[in-house]
């Protein structure tokens, strides 16, 4: 195939699509304003997915993608932003979608947050969840509200995520970034690792099972800031 992986991530940014779609024997797919949309290509052969998705790979994810036959990471290019990947097979082959980020300069108007949102970034102690089905914002809204911490206040912030799909540069506040599976082996063992790295605020990138829970409750019990995702669809669901 003619066409990179760059060059259609390019396409997904200047179309303001959020999501493009890898797999074989239909043309790649963005996803513009919640629907699918055909790129003017041919469709993609076996070969020629495996090509596109694995010129992103580092040895190591390939390597996990093997075992696995899952993999989930994140990316960045230059001029164009980042994204979250996930890597999958589906019928003996290669298929892939790729999450584009918004950049976390953007203030809580641009992206529709209310300006009330950057009150609770100021208290000192507490758990903040962000819940909500696949694709409303969830990260971009977390992205943001460390963002305004990171500006505005002296503190430490640590964020455990699989994978980090956003790099903060600190400014006011140190910031430290850990992803599963390099910079540590699970949630559980790093949250019971942060608590001896003096933070002030902590992110969990994402509550999936229980001993997560446990974990992430017990940060936020012992008087520190605590960020945290669920895929629920409502504040009752959340807490049930």
């Amino acid at each position: 195939m003619s066409i990179s992986i760059q060059e259609l991530l390019k396409l997904t940014v200047e179309r303001d699509a959020s999501d493009l779609h890898i797999t074989t024997y239909i043309p790649p797919r963005i996803r513009i304003h919640g629907e699918l949309v055909n790129l003017e290509m041919p469709p993609l052969s076996p070969s020629e997915t495996k090509s596109l998705v694995y010129s992103l790979l580092t040895d190591r994810q390939k390597m996990r993608f093997e075992e696995n036959l899952e993999l989930d990471f994140s990316f960045g290019i230059k001029n164009m932003g980042r994204f979250r990947g996930n890597v999958f097979m589906q019928k003996g082959s290669v298929a892939a979608a790729f999450r584009r980020f918004l950049p976390t300069e953007l203030g809580f108007a641009e992206l529709g947050v209310p300006a009330r949102i950057a009150q609770l970034c100021s208290i000192p102690r507490g758990l903040i969840l962000v819940t909500g089905p696949t694709g409303c914002g969830k990260s971009t809204t977390l992205a943001c509200m460390i963002e305004h911490i990171n500006k505005n206040r002296a503190v430490h912030i640590v964020t455990v995520e699989d994978p980090i799909e956003y790099y903060f540069t600190p400014k006011k506040a140190i910031i430290n970034q850990r992803e599963l599976l390099v910079d540590t082996l699970s949630y559980p063992n790093a949250l019971r690792s942060v608590l001896r790295e003096d933070p002030d605020v902590v992110l969990v990138g994402e509550m999936r099972d229980m001993d997560t829970v446990e974990s992430t409750l017990r940060v936020a019990e012992t008087g520190h800031l605590t960020f945290s995702t669920l895929h629920t669809n409502s504040a009752a669901e959340s807490i049930s």
